[in-house]
């Protein structure tokens, strides 16, 4: 392997311009040697050379590029796999790779199937939005967002320095980690909560639209994420996940029993028990989320 090299003088490629890999190089522009980007579409490619985004685009993965000192894999996990079964018919060297996928599991091992030349290291940045192409990329999306580091045994400190570089130099918080323990843990925090937030879309009346309030949207605004995506992320997340739910479903028929039964004091005590865990556990702040809460009132009146 070369010598560590900083951020600033590194070359990065990146494949796939989306959500991700399109924040991404708006956050890594004027930080680093260059940056140029490969993605199959050429309203994506088009847009990124009109509005600068990369210093160098293409739609063909095979097509010469220069060496890089890293690749950075920023499309669905599923695309992700493939990518890493084909990586070596597309660069010359001895470059890092990182991927920002979803689940961690599956692109680790198949990670540690690349030829010795290659310095993998798994990476996923927990932040975005629903809507996922690159015409809505900014550049701060990664602003005091944690971002996960998983390393391979045979990942080097060079990788691993220059990710977490990358990460900081984007404004995230870098997060070691392990593949499994993330997977278990995303499952809980980002894979359930898109389930939840769909279901709830799909069973809300649609003539009760005009009654939506902020609260409904926030609770609901992840239905509208990518299908592609999340269902690669559903598929290789599976076994978590539905651990995940079925601790919900047996939460859920408590509190529907309560309900069931009038009893409004147990329904109370689960309910504080719910708000308790929100505040504490999930270090919110309870002074912003008051105020959060009498501007929807407010709106809502």
């Amino acid at each position: 392997m070369s010598d560590f090299k900083s951020i600033e003088s590194s070359q990065i490629v990146i494949i796939g311009l989306g959500l991700m890999g399109g924040s991404l190089a708006l956050a890594l522009h004027g930080k680093c040697q260059k940056i140029e980007a490969i993605d199959p579409n050429e309203n994506v490619i088009e847009y990124a050379r009109q509005n600068g985004i990369v210093d160098f685009v293409s739609t063909k993965f095979y097509e010469e590029i220069s060496l890089s000192d890293m690749i950075i894999l920023a499309t669905p996990v599923k695309t992700i796999l493939t990518l890493l079964d084909h990586l070596t018919n597309c660069h010359h060297g001895t470059p890092v790779v990182l991927d920002l996928g979803s689940t961690k599991v599956e692109i680790v091992s198949k990670m540690n199937a690349l030829p010795e030349r290659f310095d993998p290291i798994g990476g996923h940045p927990m932040c975005g939005r629903e809507k996922s192409s690159v015409f809505h990329a900014e550049a701060n999306l990664f602003q005091g967002a944690t971002f996960a580091l998983t390393p391979l045994q045979r990942t080097s400190e060079r990788a691993c320095s220059l990710a977490e570089q990358l990460v900081l130099t984007v404004g995230a918080n870098p997060l070691w980690i392990d593949a499994d323990t993330h997977d278990r843990w995303v499952a809980a925090t980002s894979h359930l909560p898109y389930l939840i937030s769909n279901a709830l879309a799909y069973v809300t009346p649609t003539e009760a639209t005009p009654l939506i309030g902020p609260g409904f949207r926030s609770s609901a605004r992840l239905a509208g994420s990518s299908i592609q995506m999340m269902g690669d992320i559903l598929e290789t997340n599976r076994l978590n996940i539905l651990a995940g739910l079925r601790r919900f479903q047996v939460h859920l028929k408590v509190l529907e029993d309560l309900l069931a039964s009038t009893d409004y004091g147990l329904l109370t005590q689960m309910l504080e028990s719910g708000a308790q865990r929100y505040y504490s556990s999930m270090l919110v702040d309870r002074d912003a989320e008051n105020q959060d809460k009498n501007l929807e009132y407010r709106i809502n009146e």
